[in-house]
C-alpha cells in the first residue's frame, strides 16, 4: 500500500484529505470492536433474560450481519486506498449504493430473525407499547419482521436504481417511513390487547 492514502472524499467524491496508510487499519479496528461488543451483548442477553438463549442465538446472527456490512465498507475502502483513487467516480461501485444495499440487505436478514426473538429489554422493536404483554410483543415483533423485509428490498431495489445522494435520501426516507409505520403499530395493537 503507498505511504499516503485517500483519508476522506467530498461530496463530490474527490479527496480532500490524505493520510497515512496506518488510518486504513481504523475501520476495521472498529469493527473488530463492534463484533467483540456484540458477543459482550449475546452472553449479555444469555445470563440476564429469562429467554436468554434464544435471544443470546439471534444477538449472534445480527452481530454477524452486522460485521458483513462493515466488512464490506472496509473491502471498498481499501480498495480506494490500494488504488489510491482520488475520484470516487472512477471506481465501478458507488459507496452510497454499497453500503445501502448492504443495509438493505441486513435488513431482510433481521426482519427474518424478528419472530423468533423472545421478549427482551435489549433487542427488537421495542416499545411501551410493545412490551405490555406477551401478546402484544408477539405481534410487534411479526409485524415489524415483515416491514423490515419489505423495507430492505425496496432500499436494495433503490440501490441498483438509483446512486449518489438519490440513493441515501430514498433509502433514508425508507427507514424513517418503516420506523414511522412500526411504532405506530405498536401503539395500535397495545390498544386492542
Amino acid at each position: 500500500m503507498p505511504e499516503q492514502i485517500p483519508a476522506h472524499y467530498d461530496i463530490n467524491g474527490q479527496v480532500n484529505r490524505w493520510g497515512s496508510k496506518y488510518e486504513a487499519l481504523i475501520l476495521p479496528a472498529v469493527t473488530l470492536l463492534f463484533g467483540l461488543f456484540m458477543l459482550g451483548m449475546a452472553r449479555f442477553c444469555a445470563r440476564r433474560e429469562e429467554n436468554g438463549h434464544n435471544n443470546e442465538k439471534v444477538c449472534l446472527v445480527m452481530g454477524i450481519v452486522s460485521m458483513l456490512l462493515f466488512d464490506g465498507m472496509t473491502g471498498f475502502f481499501l480498495y480506494t486506498a490500494f488504488g489510491g483513487v482520488e475520484s470516487l467516480s472512477s471506481v465501478r461501485i458507488d459507496i452510497n449504493q454499497l453500503v445501502c444495499g448492504l443495509l438493505g440487505l441486513s435488513m431482510v436478514v433481521v426482519g427474518n430473525i424478528m419472530p423468533k426473538l423472545r421478549m427482551n429489554s435489549l433487542m427488537g422493536l421495542r416499545t411501551g407499547w410493545s412490551m405490555k404483554n406477551e401478546t402484544t410483543w408477539k405481534k410487534s415483533q411479526r409485524f415489524g419482521g415483515i416491514s423490515f423485509i419489505a423495507a430492505g428490498i425496496l432500499m436494495m431495489a433503490a440501490c441498483c436504481l438509483t446512486k449518489e445522494i438519490a440513493c441515501i435520501g430514498i433509502s433514508l426516507g425508507i427507514l424513517i417511513l418503516v420506523s414511522i409505520v412500526d411504532v405506530y403499530y405498536t401503539y395500535r395493537i397495545a390498544k386492542i390487547y
